[in-house]
């Protein structure tokens, strides 16, 4: 096993049982890609440290990440190795119910974000710190990497009545928090704090992408395969609240976007001629296994970043969904509803927190202009951010609550 550069929380976690309020029926909150330094499964290593968790709890995808996205529910059963009982946090219940919280001394989470507002883990995690606090129970956040880095906020936030499961607060897009961060400034706004503790990493700072982390890669959904998905994911998944594939059904989902009545060259040299920063455009072609189009061939475009510093997730697929619709007028739509349990607003209003990002694209506002509107929005939280910030310019705190 090669040396890891930064120790979650997890791998941490031995060195502040003393200063945390564990006690001797904790639940966790995780899901596969749970695991320390070395690759042990969290519950595992619980164990190993004489912890015996009282319940376990998951997140959307299962607690081993082998359900699909957008409503494909899941029960809870037993984890076979040491039958603790499982119980599903996506479906009827998003957040523990008082009958499986009953009897916890406490709630460790452990999850891997994906560093984007729609990831519903982080969603999860609020619900649960929510419920917890009115059971009275404490909440433990072990840290875990921005995959995507922890300096460059983008997007816009969420007008107030689009709260949704994939943004129960506003926050900007692509956030440039870790969990612990942002989960402390959620808690913040509705006054949770006295029940939220955080076990911080160690060795990481703002300038880190996934791969100057040593750390081993497990998928956290999935449809997150790579570093490279999570990196595109930010606007890649703007294009779910479109009738354009996404590329789920592939192994570069989120990486291609296209359709079969896209012209794969054609697209590839309209977006070429946009000069975004950081990104080139490749015309290719993909059959999806499910999802949109499955078993039909797509034509359309592989991103691909060129310099992570200056790729812009969010604005270049704004750029590549408003260009779709301008060369194929005829077939472009947008998703219908039901999405993330979301029954009447379009799925692309959800993900974007409001009207005004489709109205853009509408009324084929320029990508520049757009990206003006979110100035004041992205200056906001990251002032509002800036007590909460555990590495690097922020009070760094160890232990809180």
């Amino acid at each position: 096993m090669r040396r890891t550069t930064v120790k979650t929380g997890l791998d941490r976690l031995p060195g502040y049982i003393s200063e945390l309020p564990l006690g001797k029926t904790p639940g966790v909150l995780c899901h596969q890609a749970s695991v320390t330094g070395e690759l042990t499964f969290i519950i595992d290593f619980l164990m190993e440290m004489n912890i015996e968790p009282r319940a376990i709890f998951g997140p959307q995808h299962g607690l081993f990440g082998i359900d699909q996205a957008n409503m494909v529910e899941w029960e809870g059963d037993f984890y076979s190795r040491v039958g603790i009982p499982v119980y599903s946090l996506y479906g009827k219940n998003r957040e523990p119910t008082i009958e499986t919280l009953s009897g916890l001394s406490s709630l460790l989470v452990d999850l891997q974000d994906a560093g984007a507002r729609y990831y519903t883990y982080i969603w999860t995690a609020l619900l649960t710190l929510r419920a917890c606090y009115k059971a009275g129970i404490p909440v433990i956040i072990l840290d875990r990497p921005n995959p995507i880095g922890g300096k460059i906020i983008e997007g816009p936030g969420i007008e107030t009545g689009y709260e949704s499961f994939v943004g129960l607060s506003s926050i900007p897009i692509r956030h440039g928090c870790s969990i612990c961060e942002l989960l402390s400034l959620l808690a913040g706004r509705e006054g949770l704090e006295s029940a939220l503790y955080t076990v911080p990493m160690d060795g990481w700072n703002r300038d880190m992408l996934w791969t100057d982390t040593g750390l081993q890669w497990v998928n956290p959904s999935p449809n997150m395969p790579s570093p490279t998905a999570a990196f595109v994911y930010p606007g890649g998944c703007l294009v779910e609240g479109t009738n354009l594939s996404e590329g789920r059904g592939t192994t570069r989902p989120f990486e291609l976007v296209g359709a079969p009545w896209v012209d794969a060259q054609d697209f590839a040299e309209e977006l070429s001629r946009e000069n975004l920063n950081g990104v080139a455009f490749r015309p290719c072609s993909f059959k999806p296994t499910f999802d949109k189009y499955a078993g039909e061939t797509c034509n359309g475009v592989q991103v691909h970043i060129t310099e992570k510093t200056e790729f812009k997730p969010v604005i270049t697929y704004y750029t590549i969904i408003k260009t779709a619709r301008a060369l194929y007028p005829t077939n472009f739509r947008w998703a219908e509803p039901p999405y993330e349990y979301e029954f009447e607003k379009l799925p692309i209003d959800i993900l974007a927190g409001g009207s005004a990002f489709r109205e853009a694209l509408e009324s084929n506002t320029p990508a520049s202009e757009l990206e003006k509107s979110w100035h004041n929005n992205e200056s906001r939280f990251r002032a509002e951010r800036e007590p909460y910030l555990i590495y690097g310019y922020g009070r760094y705190h160890s232990v809180c609550g």
